[in-house]
C-alpha cells in the first residue's frame, strides 16, 4: 500500500482539531479500555488496517488479554465481554452501520440501561470519530507501520 498524501502535515490544523476529540475522550469516564474497544471494533467493520493495528496495540499496552482483542469481531457471542461492554459495542456498530437500520430503537434502549447520558454521548463521539479517522486513513492509503 502506498500512502497517497501525508494529510497530517498538509493540513495540520485540521488534523490537530480532529485529534483533540481523541484527547477529550481520553478522560472519559468510560475508561481507556472501553474507548479503545469501540475504536477497534469500528475499525474492523470499516476495514481500516492502520486503525485496527493501532488500537489492538493500544489495548495490549492497557493490559488487555489476547482473547478479548482477538475475539472482538464476535463480541456478541463471546463470554469475554460484559453486558455493559456488549451494549456499547452494539451502539457503536449501529452508528457505524447507520445506512442500514439508522441506529435502531432496540439498540438504543439496551445501551441506555447501562450508561449515563454523558457516557452515551462519549460512546457516540468515539464511534463517530473513529469512523472519520477510518475514512481518512483508507482514502489516503495510510496502512500499518512498515506498509509504506
Amino acid at each position: 500500500m502506498t500512502l497517497r498524501l501525508e494529510y497530517w502535515s498538509i493540513a495540520p490544523k485540521t488534523f490537530a482539531a480532529l485529534a483533540s476529540v481523541n484527547t477529550s475522550l481520553d478522560s472519559s469516564d468510560l475508561g481507556a479500555v472501553l474507548i479503545n474497544l469501540i475504536y477497534l471494533r469500528v475499525s474492523q467493520i470499516n476495514g481500516c488496517s492502520y486503525c485496527v493495528d493501532q488500537h489492538a496495540q493500544d489495548l495490549r499496552k492497557l493490559g488487555e488479554i489476547d482473547a478479548r482483542i482477538d475475539g472482538l469481531a464476535g463480541w456478541y457471542d463471546s463470554p469475554h465481554f460484559t453486558d455493559r461492554e456488549k451494549a456499547a459495542l452494539a451502539w457503536a456498530e449501529a452508528i457505524t452501520r447507520i445506512e442500514g437500520e439508522r441506529a435502531p430503537d432496540a439498540v438504543w434502549s439496551d445501551v441506555r440501561e447501562h450508561f449515563t447520558d454523558k457516557d452515551l454521548t462519549d460512546i457516540t463521539y468515539a464511534a463517530a470519530l473513529m469512523n472519520a479517522w477510518n475514512r481518512i486513513a483508507i482514502a489516503f492509503r495510510h496502512g500499518p507501520e512498515g506498509s509504506h
